[in-house]
């Protein structure tokens, strides 16, 4: 990946914007000699450019080794045409093309092409530049007097105002000059005015974006005449707050990326959302969208490392490393500085990814919470934030170093209080009385830059007389190098991977609000949360821009990305091969030793990889309705179905004929299933009974009369039936069916019922049976704890009835299908609902493996969807009405379907 900051640690000379005061702009330049001693024999010209700037005067010299020279305009007292004021001008013969200024303060920057503290030289002194085109001379002394009596008022509103207007008026004037188009066919499809951020810096100019390409125009050509992105590259588009308001956009060509490759600041909202639409439409048909919740999934189901993750969570949150205000936050992981070996399989080398970092240090908390008890609304428990500018280029400062002159007017910051050393920055952090910061992902990035003054800055001497300069690192690291490996390490260790969720809970979650924040002890200034003050309601102009200003500087909270409890990863508790020794790893290997559970998942893997080349092998139609169940005996030669019209039928694979057909009542069955050695076959119906039948002795053997409305589904565990009814329940039964015809009727238990509000249309149970899952008529999906039949969670996720819904092979999450054509995943700890896709039909029924899902459609094809990239990755044609039963064997390699067409179609993988 890029760098963090754009354009940083370049030892390139001279000008930058960086030069420039925060929210000042750059409008113009001009070649020009800077002439020194004017009129004496010692006269002397030097060759460079002058550039008009919004409060300032800056000259920069062509030879890199003199300083640049910065005026600022509020510390000039005239500003005129050379000679006006003198008798000279009368024998001035050639129109000389002189500026002349009068100040009392100038800065020297970069002598020698350094980055240093700036020099400041007072009293008052003139200074005189002659520009190459005399011409210019009139328009460039108006424009500097236009903004010399703007950096006069007082109220720094008006200031802002007014230098506004003329900003506003200079775009007006110029428009994006299409010769700069990279095609003579390309097609303009919107023109507008914005600026281009980069870190303390907006850059004024049009964006013009056509059928195949974004651009950017500064204003003042810098840092290159156009800035041009191929919509083809686009991967991501954020719209981004920008100083609270909803005016940005960043647009990045790559995935895991820290950086962007552009990021736009519009002046009206209306037109950021247009060309954000634009771009969008144009992604839709090339990239699938990306949500926090497709993010989740992918990361939960180990897809995503850690660092990605938190790298894509952050772009969602409005971070961005164009925004130091707003800079992407990771967090401190290691707590152990000191040792000389660290060992990740220790708990105890880690931070307590459950509280903030305020909170890690039990007296100081104590201490704050004491304060937060007597203070007056509103309340809060740290005075700041764990992420702001200062704290970015606190970090940053050897390769950023002009960020930090920027932002500290000309100066670096105390010695003592620099970035010195790991060990003693987590110190002030656990024990610093302000000191509340987390870290930035540069700390788990792969450029050691950061961490080595590799461009030999003076940063100054500390108190015990030793100079500031590379990062001191804890004894565990042989190098800086080493140092982000095991950060890195630290980071995608299985104890962060099994505690990051907590911390996500408080920098993007529900805990970063509410009573949910305060028991976490995660409140923060009112003023760094998102709508925490609306600028709009403050009228006075100069209050507004105090207030924002301060909210820049204070540092933001990211924006909330999930409401409910961010459910944990999945983390394998196997050891991994490299931690077994090689004896085991041979043994395992060799041919002869694999266990059939082995197989079975071998073939499943494979089943699932190529389930896009299923093919349609046999149909038959037995039923004269829809089919609604099917179950096959172990060994594959019998299929049982039932049917809407009310028979259950049992069907020979071999010899491809019917063999029986059993009929209970004249109404519709709707589900069956085989119990374990095959000699019995048991069928719900909408006569609101269970019926068991003996394959063997071929009749009925029991009738359970358990509900009061249809039975819709059952499912069978350990000698347990679970039914499922219209008459709102779900029951559970315990006894095994009398094996032998005759006498023993037998006697069902009922062992718990699972009350719901309203009919239930189908279940289905985890593969251990502690779990329940139930869709109800009304679009409700409800998990149970068999074990305590309680309710663990509803979630109403459906509009209209939901038509199928099951547990992922790990019993983490619930997939559920629904009229409304939804395909909705829950997660089962949380019962968070972390995605939702939709096709255009219901899907009536499915079967999955966590990651992709075969489901039957109302239209009768099988669609094959791949829940990670949130898309439907194939359509097979099969039945010609709605496919309402799917069955699929154990190792996942024969499938069965049957449909509304009355028939039943045997489908073969092709691999």
């Amino acid at each position: 990946g890029r760098g963090s900051l754009p354009g940083r640690g370049v030892r390139r000379g001279g000008f930058s914007l960086l030069l420039l005061n925060l929210e000042e702009y750059y409008f113009e330049q001009h070649r020009a000699n800077h002439i020194l001693h004017k009129g004496s024999h010692h006269e002397r010209k030097i060759r460079g450019s002058l550039k008009i700037c919004s409060k300032s005067v800056i000259f920069e010299p062509d030879a890199i080794s003199q300083p640049i020279i910065k005026i600022p305009l509020r510390d000039c007292i005239t500003i005129g045409k050379h000679g006006e004021n003198g008798a000279s001008r009368h024998f001035t013969k050639a129109k000389s093309g002189g500026i002349s200024l009068i100040f009392s303060q100038v800065y020297f920057i970069k002598e020698h092409n350094v980055v240093a503290p700036y020099k400041i030289e007072r009293g008052k002194m003139e200074y005189v530049f002659e520009l190459d085109v005399p011409g210019k001379v009139e328009d460039v002394v108006e424009t500097l007097l236009q903004l010399h009596r703007a950096s006069y008022l007082d109220k720094l509103g008006d200031q802002t105002a007014m230098i506004t207007a003329i900003l506003q008026s200079r775009l007006a004037r110029t428009s994006f000059d299409k010769n700069r188009f990279q095609n003579i066919s390309e097609r303009l499809h919107m023109e507008c005015k914005a600026e281009m951020v980069t870190p303390l810096v907006t850059n004024p100019g049009h964006v013009c974006i056509t059928d195949t390409n974004l651009y950017f125009q500064p204003l003042n050509g810098y840092p290159k005449p156009v800035v041009q992105i191929t919509l083809q590259d686009v991967r991501r588009i954020y719209k981004r707050r920008h100083g609270l308001m909803p005016l940005g956009l960043e647009v990045f060509c790559t995935e895991d990326d820290l950086c962007s490759d552009i990021y736009l600041k519009f002046y009206e909202p209306q037109d950021r959302d247009d060309l954000y639409f634009y771009i969008a439409t144009y992604l839709e048909h090339h990239v699938a969208e990306h949500t926090a919740e497709s993010y989740m999934l992918q990361w939960q189901r180990g897809h995503l490392s850690n660092y990605q993750y938190l790298l894509h969570l952050n772009n969602l949150a409005d971070r961005s490393c164009n925004d130091l205000s707003q800079y992407p936050v990771f967090p401190w992981i290691i707590h152990d500085y000191s040792s000389s070996e660290l060992d990740l399989s220790n708990p105890g080398t880690f931070r307590d990814l459950s509280k903030p970092v305020g909170a890690l240090n039990k007296e100081r908390l104590e201490r704050l919470l004491t304060r937060y008890q007597e203070m007056p609304e509103p309340k809060f428990m740290y005075g700041s934030h764990y992420s702001s500018p200062g704290y970015v280029l606190f970090y940053l400062v050897r390769i950023a170093p002009e960020y930090m002159l920027c932002l500290q007017n000309g100066r670096f910051d105390n010695a003592d209080r620099m970035f010195n050393s790991i060990a003693e920055t987590w110190k002030n952090c656990l024990d610093g009385t302000t000191d509340f910061k987390e870290l930035i992902p540069e700390f788990y990035g792969d450029d050691v830059s950061f961490l080595v003054n590799s461009l030999k800055l003076d940063l100054g001497k500390r108190q015990g007389g030793q100079m500031v300069d590379d990062v001191e690192l804890p004894p565990w690291a042989s190098g800086p190098e080493d140092f982000l490996q095991k950060s890195k390490d630290a980071l995608e260790s299985n104890y962060v991977s099994e505690h990051l969720h907590e911390w996500i809970d408080l920098i993007f979650g529900y805990k970063q609000k509410g009573s949910d924040a305060v028991g976490a002890h995660n409140v923060f200034h009112p003023l760094t949360y998102e709508g925490g003050v609306d600028l709009n309601s403050i009228q006075d102009p100069d209050e507004k821009v105090a207030m924002l200003t301060q909210i820049l500087e204070f540092g933001q909270t990211p924006k909330q990305l999930f409401v409910t409890p961010h459910p944990r990863r999945i983390t394998p508790k196997f050891k991994s091969l490299s931690q077994t020794s090689s004896h085991n790893a041979s043994m395992a290997d060799s041919p002869g030793e694999e266990s059939f559970e082995d197989l079975t998942e071998e073939s499943k893997t494979l089943a699932w990889n190529n389930i896009t080349k299923l093919q349609l092998h046999e149909q038959y139609k037995i039923h004269k309705e829809a089919v609604t169940g099917i179950t096959v005996s172990r060994n594959g030669s019998s299929v049982f179905t039932t049917s809407q019209d009310s028979t259950l039928k049992m069907f020979s694979k071999e010899s491809k004929m019917l063999q029986r057909s059993i009929s209970f009542s004249n109404m519709a069955l709707s589900s069956c299933l085989l119990l374990p050695g095959d000699a019995t076959v048991i069928s719900s119906s909408w006569d609101n009974n269970v019926y068991f039948y003996s394959i063997a002795f071929g009749r009925r053997q029991d009738t359970l009369m358990g509900h009061d409305d249809a039975v819709s589904k059952i499912c069978w565990h350990d000698n347990r039936l679970y039914s499922a009814s219209w008459d709102s329940t779900v029951k559970v039964w315990s006894g095994v069916p009398a094996e032998m015809p005759g006498t023993k009727r037998h006697h069902f238990d009922l062992l718990a019922e699972l009350e719901h509000d309203v009919s239930v249309d189908t279940i289905s149970l985890n593969a251990a049976s502690t779990l329940l899952v139930s869709g109800t008529k009304e679009g409700t999906v409800n998990i149970w704890d068999l074990t305590t039949a309680t309710l663990m969670h509803e979630i109403s996720c459906h509009s209209g009835i939901v038509c199928d819904a099951a547990f992922s092979p790990d019993s983490r999450h619930v997939l559920s299908t629904g009229a409304d054509g939804c395909l909705n995943v829950i997660d089962v700890q949380t019962g968070m609902l972390i995605s939702s896709m939709t096709s255009d039909e219901p899907q009536r029924c499915f079967v999955w493996d966590g990651n992709s899902v075969l489901s039957g459609s109302q239209s009768g094809e099988l669609l094959i969807w791949d829940l990670l990239g949130a898309k439907i990755s194939e359509r097979i044609q099969g039945h010609t009405g709605a496919v309402t039963c799917i069955w699929m064997n154990e190792q996942c390699s024969s499938i069965i379907t049957g449909g509304e067409d009355r028939q039943i179609i045997f489908w073969k993988l092709q691999y």
